[in-house]
């Protein structure tokens, strides 16, 4: 098998070669086996990565020794970490199965972001994958699904997807290899477990050849991806523009396409939507209705779907920033600067002029709210905030994004950005002259 897996890394994956590795090791025979096999490649640096997950007592505890001796046997630097599973799960409400994951994978990264590893490798096989596209087709999937596992995601890299279990078995019988047999694989209250155990055995037992076959359909469905991939990248290139962190998608285009709910899906599925049904519905929705997710929003506005990404610092956004007399520059929430100046030169959105001695300080940054107004320049009389927006035809996502630059008395000075108030406009007889600019 050794020689079989050297030329499965030259062929498949030479990318490795030369890098820092991290294994991600169970205990299990699977990685176990990983773990020589990477061991005695050339040209390659390995390390140990263990979670002690603390869910079966005395038994994980025996898994971590267990992968230290072996870390020492082999000369390998070895990490370990223990982690509250129970704990973490319920306070984020999570199975047990999946909290674990969430925090073996938080770990790599760090691991791999703080002691500047290239890649973590995982022990899965060709079993695991067959076992993972029977769990998506049970619960329901598209293409995506049942492609299986990738063997390379990003810096997860899987070099064992094309062995069978068989094949890794009988290739440590044959070394002689200790490892750990985790006694919770055989209970069948898990899908996976009883898929393995039950489902998987009597499949093989109808078609021998099942793993072999199912590669190769496999193989088939990836070229399959691949041609849609290129079709949704092409369409996407004529339906979606973005204009800064915003994503604008052409309703009356998406409609006009043979499969709209189709192709909106592919648009949107890395944005981590789920109710795909009221996804679709924001097509013939009515404006302002929006979908939300924990990372982005999907607003329905007019002739578009606006796709925004949640803000992570929405406390900072939100809150009022006093700027005191004589700040040269901000650069939160928003960046601002201000600079004395003799006479008004470059205008623009970005640029207003004031009088100074107009101004009553702290001046106010914050977003608008119902009952603002201002004397927009250019115009007579006064306009409410909202009013001007309406006018402007401002999206919400805009409305929402758009900051208020205010004197003392909440007098609307700028509409950054966009519209300036005319009474601080500097005169004739203005002495004090301030450039602002974002």
């Amino acid at each position: 098998m050794f020689q079989e897996f050297q030329q499965h890394i030259e062929k498949n994956l030479p990318f490795l070669k030369g890098k820092q590795l991290l294994i991600a090791i169970s205990g299990g025979i699977d990685s176990v086996v990983l773990t020589y096999l990477l061991s005695e490649l050339p040209d390659v640096s390995v390390s140990l990565a263990h979670c002690n997950f603390q869910l079966r007592g005395i038994e994980s505890d025996l898994d971590e020794e267990f992968v230290k001796n072996l870390g020492q046997k082999l000369h390998l630097e070895t990490h370990t970490t223990a982690f509250q599973t129970n704990t973490y799960a319920q306070e984020h409400k999570l199975s047990t199965q999946l909290a674990a994951r969430s925090l073996r994978y938080d770990w790599f990264h760090k691991l791999l972001k703080n002691y500047d590893f290239d890649y973590v490798l995982t022990a899965h096989h060709a079993d695991d994958n067959l076992e993972t596209f029977l769990i998506n087709l049970s619960r329901g999937t598209g293409l995506d699904g049942l492609i299986g596992i990738p063997e390379v995601n990003n810096t997860i890299v899987r070099p064992l997807l094309p062995f069978t279990r068989d094949e890794i078995e009988a290739y440590a019988a044959k070394k002689g290899y200790q490892w750990r047999e985790d006694k919770s694989n055989k209970e069948t209250k898990y899908l996976r477990n009883k898929l393995r155990l039950e489902v998987i055995p009597m499949l093989k037992e109808i078609s021998p050849n099942m793993l072999k076959s199912f590669k190769k359909t496999v193989h088939f469905l990836k070229e399959d991806k691949k041609i849609v991939d290129e079709n949704v990248k092409k369409l996407a290139s004529e339906i979606l523009t973005q204009e800064g962190d915003l994503i604008k998608i052409n309703i009356k285009k998406t409609l006009a396409l043979r499969n709209p709910k189709a192709y909106l899906y592919r648009f949107l599925k890395d944005y981590n939507f789920t109710e795909w049904e009221d996804v679709y519905a924001l097509l013939h929705a009515q404006s302002g209705k929006q979908i939300a997710t924990k990372s982005h929003i999907l607003l329905k506005d007019r002739d578009f779907l606006l796709l925004l990404r949640t803000n992570k610092n929405s406390e900072i956004q939100n809150k009022t920033i006093f700027i005191d007399k004589g700040v040269k520059e901000i650069t939160k929430p928003i960046h601002l600067s201000f600079d004395n100046v003799l006479k008004t030169e470059k205008l623009g959105k970005n640029i207003i002029y004031v009088d100074k001695k107009s101004l009553n300080f702290p001046l106010i940054l914050r977003k608008w709210k119902e009952g603002d107004y201002f004397y927009p320049t250019g115009m007579k009389g006064k306009k409410k905030v909202s009013k001007y927006f309406k006018d402007e035809k401002l999206s919400m996502f805009e409305k929402q994004n758009t900051w208020l630059l205010c004197s003392k008395e909440n007098e609307v000075i700028w509409i950054i950005n966009k519209r300036q108030d005319r009474r601080f406009l500097p005169t004739n007889n203005t002495t004090e002259l301030l450039k602002i600019i974002t």
